[in-house]
């Protein structure tokens, strides 16, 4: 899967243990990788993500310690991912700490990364990949529960970073979705929301389809303006609830 391509991606020189541990921490939280979803080995994710055993083992060690895998001995054994829990999952409002002008501001960076990301998708992306897109699409539309629509709505959004074909772009997106997952869940508990979203992507989806690049910016653009209206609204209501 092209997520699990940006996810298990080549890491960079700096901080190599912690950006792995990064990297898949977002990918836990935001549902990019599932519960109970098995990891590659050691050896494999080490030539994967261009590092060596100790520094994936490292890794690991740290993952596990903030709960977010387990590991299983033995023939059929490895490392999977854990149901989420309190911890991981946030029991307290995702509203309660932040303001409204740190929601403008995610929104803003996020609408930087995806539109530009869609400005150069709309160039790449082949008729597999739109394929795949919609498949995507179609997942999110038929979801029926907040947690199954934001992890839809994550893969869609990393999806449109990949076919960028830029690595710095589809892994921005990935850190963004840490912060944005929680946020977007909140949303989905809205029927309304999630057919306006579902059409604002069947919109973005049909533009990249004909490699419209004006039409994929501003689809792209109109998608996360959307999300971000909506969650300072929601802020502003929460704010008002005694």
């Amino acid at each position: 899967m092209i997520t699990h391509a940006v996810i298990f991606a080549p890491i960079g020189q700096v901080s190599r243990s912690d950006q792995i541990v990064q990297r898949l921490s977002n990918a836990i939280i935001t549902g990019l990788l599932e519960a109970h979803e098995q990891l590659p080995n050691e050896a494999d994710l080490a030539k994967m993500m261009g590092v060596s055993h100790i520094t994936i083992r490292e890794a690991l060690n740290t993952l596990r310690a903030n709960n977010l895998i387990h590991t299983v001995r033995g023939r059929n054994g490895g490392s999977f991912v854990c149901e989420k829990s309190a911890m991981t999952t946030g029991t307290l409002h995702p509203f309660r700490s932040i303001s409204t002008d740190y929601l403008s501001d995610l929104g803003e960076m996020h609408c930087a990364v995806i539109s530009h990301s869609a400005r150069l998708a709309s160039r790449r992306m082949t008729e597999g990949d739109v394929k795949r897109l919609q498949e995507f699409v179609g997942v999110l539309k038929a979801a029926d529960t907040s947690e199954l629509k934001t992890q839809a709505d994550m893969r869609c959004l990393l999806t449109i970073a990949a076919n960028s074909h830029s690595a710095r772009l589809a892994s921005q997106e990935l850190q963004l979705q840490a912060e944005w997952a929680s946020l977007v869940a909140v949303l989905y508990r809205s029927e309304e929301i999630h057919r306006e979203v579902v059409g604002l992507y069947e919109a973005l989806t049909e533009a990249l389809s004909r490699h419209n690049e004006a039409q994929s910016v501003q689809a792209a653009t109109q998608l996360i303006d959307t999300f971000t209206f909506y969650l300072i609204e929601s802020k502003l209501k929460y704010n008002s609830i005694p």
